[in-house]
């Protein structure tokens, strides 16, 4: 559960802002805390004055540092917690930075008033300044809850549905296209008629087209971004097999581009896909290798690579192997057929049973509920039911790729593991995407189904690095 403790002088107006719709209901059912703290609890001034003159004059009053300190303490307890100061000085909010605050556990936001905040307070528990927009607010509040509501939005289980959170405004450097609802014809204007067809794959190419008109016209700084990351992806097809990965997440908007480097047909790229905190990279020889890795970012906690130069490199001192694997992409565009029928989306209703049988550690199965729990809250694990008891499942990972397939040795050998990953490739489809996975070396039972199903295999081998855990250091 993510906490966002809001430091304020009207409490009551947080409260009233952030208790209703999407964000109040996902506070009810306890995936978020909102918490405002009311900085007049905490002067020592009888008449519970938290401001004052600013010392060497000037217009207005400035709210003290004590009252802001002792506040910020009885939330923290003294821990490190991050702290966001909502003021017109500060960088300006993105959605880059809200996918970032996403991440953490426990959020304050301070917000000022008057002429401001003492500085001596900001520099003691201040760890980020941020602003909404270049112009003044009586407050700190609205701008505060702007903030809230588009971090929490991003948080698993807040929307609801996997899509929403990325199918929008500023997914993949695009604005979001048209929408359209009920009748079809209103005042003479008609509902495009692709959005009638019932064509998933059609539906899809429309508004990613409409998405780049918009762009263009209106955000031609967007629109620039999201053409390099198109020539990139062009220069990456070229060996479309060894780098699907690649290329799939610059198209779904998740990679940022750390390091390029193009000799004819030899490619060198370093991504990292925030979310999932994962760099995936390709060398041209040791030379560049060097220069990448001292480029990964601090908080990798997974590489993805295909040089064994590069798996030695790296694997020194911060990273382990966790294994080698082969990648396989799905190219058709036609849906696979899904012979079992009782297959359906899980909710957090089944995540018991994933927990029991999955393992993404290296302990064996069970060892991961955390990341198990995530996967069904964003809506990227699909069940497998013979008479309403569930015997298996599978899913996409947080980076995008297809796995987490399991069957009941009971119930194997029935084409209920075929079916599952159809069901996920199909659902992949939908939304425009190439299907691709990694499939341990030594799985030869896993690799015969990619095959059957119409996979193709990569030319290269991979590697999946981990970083060392502190303790094991």
């Amino acid at each position: 559960m993510t906490r966002f403790h809001i430091l304020t002088l009207f409490p009551d107006m947080v409260e009233q802002g952030l208790s209703a719709s999407i964000i109040g209901r996902a506070a009810e059912k306890g995936i978020l805390f909102l918490h405002p703290v009311d900085i007049r609890e905490y002067t020592r001034d009888k008449h519970r004055k938290v401001d004052d003159y600013p010392y060497g004059g000037g217009a207005g009053m400035l709210m003290q540092a004590q009252p802001v300190y002792d506040a910020h303490r009885a939330v923290t307890g003294g821990r490190q917690v991050r702290t966001i100061y909502v003021t017109p000085q500060g960088v300006p909010f993105t959605q880059r930075m809200a996918e970032e605050f996403a991440k953490e556990e426990e959020l304050v936001f301070l917000c000022g008033h008057y002429e401001g905040i003492d500085e001596r307070v900001l520099e003691k528990v201040v760890t980020d300044q941020v602003s909404i927009g270049d112009y003044v607010l009586t407050g700190g509040e609205l701008a505060a809850m702007v903030m809230i509501d588009a971090v929490a939005r991003l948080i698993p289980g807040v929307l609801g549905n996997e899509s929403s959170a990325g199918e929008e405004s500023f997914y993949n450097d695009l604005l979001e296209y048209p929408q359209y609802s009920r009748p079809e014809e209103w005042q003479g204007m008609r509902v495009p008629k692709v959005l009638l067809s019932g064509n998933h794959r059609q539906v899809a190419a429309w508004r990613l087209e409409q998405s780049r008109q918009r762009t263009a016209k209106r955000r031609p700084d967007l629109y620039e971004k999201y053409q390099e990351r198109q020539d990139l992806i062009q220069r990456l097809s070229k060996e479309k097999r060894n780098h699907i990965h690649m290329m799939e997440s610059l198209s779904r908007g998740r990679a940022d581009v750390l390091y390029t480097d193009f000799r004819g047909r030899d490619t060198a790229v370093l991504l990292y896909d925030r979310k999932a905190r994962i760099c995936m990279m390709t060398a041209l020889d040791r030379e560049t290798g060097e220069r990448m890795t001292e480029l990964i970012p601090e908080d990798t906690q997974m590489i993805l690579l295909s040089e064994p130069f590069l798996r030695d490199m790296l694997t020194r001192e911060k990273y382990v192997l966790f294994g080698e694997f082969s990648q396989v992409l799905y190219t058709k565009r036609e849906p696979l057929p899904v012979k079992h029928k009782e297959i359906r989306q899980l909710s957090m209703d089944d995540s018991a049973y994933v927990c029991k049988w999955y393992g993404y550690g290296q302990e064996g199965p069970g060892t991961d509920q955390e990341y198990v729990r995530e996967r069904i809250q964003a809506g990227a694990m699909y069940g497998a039911f013979l008479e309403g008891r569930q015997v298996g499942f599978a899913g996409m990972h947080d980076e995008g790729s297809l796995g987490m397939l399991f069957v009941e040795d009971a119930f194997r050998g029935r084409g209920i593991g075929a079916s599952l990953e159809a069901w996920a490739v199909n659902r992949m489809l939908e939304k425009g995407w190439v299907p691709y996975g990694h499939v341990a070396a030594q799985n030869t039972a896993s690799m015969r189904l990619q095959e059957k199903l119409g996979f193709y295999k990569a030319e290269k081998s991979f590697w999946w690095l981990e970083k060392v855990l502190a303790k094991d250091t």
